[in-house]
């Protein structure tokens, strides 16, 4: 089976993802609202209407966006250089560790102690259809499972603010046009607020006051920022992640015309990515077993509407974690090679994605993003991230590379005993 497509088969694919996104990007999704829940409850009915899919929505726990709780940890650190310049160095140093603690725990998709102590709880919605094989009674023993791809995208939208403004890359890129090509790993922004706790315990330790002044304007500066966020409006999201969204559904039509044999396909939008994952986080803990990682792995489609596709293989804001099951990267790889799309590798984010969730759990997971000249996604958490500034063409390509992907996945899931396997997908 292949998904190359003709001229109608184009034709109709760019209609359903034109469709998906210019329905959505008019609703407002920041996370956990009642507009990310209108938006679910649309995604759900639009799948629906696709013979075969089975669809339900999940209603999970949330506890709201990060930049309250992070601009909290940086005021907090800010008030820790105080005390250092102040000369009270233990205090200082605690206040800071307490401080550096929070940070890590939010940035690198730790338990969110703090966050849900002292936020809110509210709800998120996640949507899931399920195409293909099904099997009956969800709480039957992995053992039992199908072979299984999952396709996460998800639904919500984020807000902007300065932070994100691309200036300084697009002018890199005009007066150097190859010099961020080399470059295939973000820059690290959650170290700014790392820095200034780290700073005042220096300072706590060696009595020293320039560390603590340096803590004082970095960590200033960082809770401004982060702030800016947590009062900025929230975006339409068109290519962050309407594209994603978008091309569940037209993998959904894609699936239907061409099944994939002897195995499923979940497709699953979560909401409250923006979060930090707690959609994601939700879904891998209420299905973890339904879904037996030796028999089940994952693609994320997350802003697939910038000019270049590219594949993300590690991300991790502060320090670096490689996704689990290398092999299914090799072999999205392949299938790229087979379709003629171009697909640059050994890209590695400082942000984080839902694709970090599952990889956590075992299960092999490779994921698709895309990337302008300048080397970051296209209108990324800007006002501007509107669906006439969307690339259709790459959410068509990304959409066709994961058809082909399950298709390969059917065709080499059932040797092994039934099991995936490195060799066997590769033979």
């Amino acid at each position: 089976m292949s998904f190359h497509g003709g001229p109608s088969d184009g034709a109709r694919l760019g209609g359903v993802l034109h469709e998906v996104v210019e329905t959505l990007a008019a609703v407002d999704r920041t996370p956990c609202s009642p507009g990310e829940r209108r938006a679910a409850e649309w995604l759900a009915a639009r799948l629906r209407s696709i013979p075969g899919t089975e669809v339900a929505l999940e209603q999970e726990p949330s506890w709201g966006t990060f930049p309250p709780t992070s601009t909290g940890l940086g005021l907090l650190g800010v008030l820790a250089a105080a005390l250092a310049l102040r000369e009270r160095r233990v205090a200082a140093a605690l206040l800071a560790a307490a401080s550096l603690t929070g940070i890590l725990d939010e940035a690198q998709n730790g338990p969110r102690v703090l966050r849900r102590v002292v936020r809110r709880r509210r709800s998120t919605v996640n949507v899931i259809a399920r195409v293909g094989e099904a099997r009956e009674g969800a709480g039957a023993p992995a053992a039992e499972a199908p072979d299984t791809l999952v396709v996460l995208a998800h639904h919500d939208a984020p807000q902007t603010g300065v932070l994100f403004d691309q200036t300084l890359q697009r002018r890199i890129h005009e007066l150097a046009p190859g010099a961020l090509k080399r470059f295939k790993t973000s820059p690290p922004q959650w170290w700014v607020g790392l820095a200034g706790p780290l700073c005042t315990i220096a300072a706590a330790l060696t009595g020293r006051r320039p560390p603590a002044r340096a803590a004082l304007l970095i960590g200033a500066v960082g809770s401004a920022l982060i702030a800016d966020v947590w009062r900025s409006e929230t975006v339409a999201g068109a290519n962050d992640n309407l594209s994603g969204v978008a091309a569940l559904v037209a993998l959904a039509e894609l699936l239907r015309e061409r099944p994939v044999p002897a195995m499923r396909v979940l497709l699953v939008s979560c909401g409250a990515e923006e979060t930090l994952q707690d959609g994601v986080r939700a879904f891998v803990q209420r299905h973890r077993n339904e879904l037996d990682p030796a028999r089940t792995c994952f693609v994320n489609l997350d802003t697939v509407g910038s000019e270049h596709l590219v594949m993300l293989e590690a991300e991790g804001p502060v320090w670096m974690e490689q996704y689990a099951g290398p092999w299914l990267a090799d072999l999205l790889n392949a299938c790229a090679q087979r379709l003629e799309i171009p697909l640059e590798r050994g890209f590695r984010a400082r942000a984080s994605t839902d694709s970090i969730i599952p990889s956590r759990a075992g299960y092999p997971v490779a994921t698709l993003l895309s990337l302008t000249d300048w080397r970051s996604p296209a209108n990324y958490h800007l006002p501007s991230d509107v669906p006439a500034n969307l690339d259709y063409d790459s959410v068509a390509d990304a959409t066709r590379l994961v058809g082909e992907l399950a298709g390969e996945l059917s065709a080499g899931g059932r040797r092994d005993g039934g099991r995936w396997s490195r060799q066997s997908l590769r033979s």
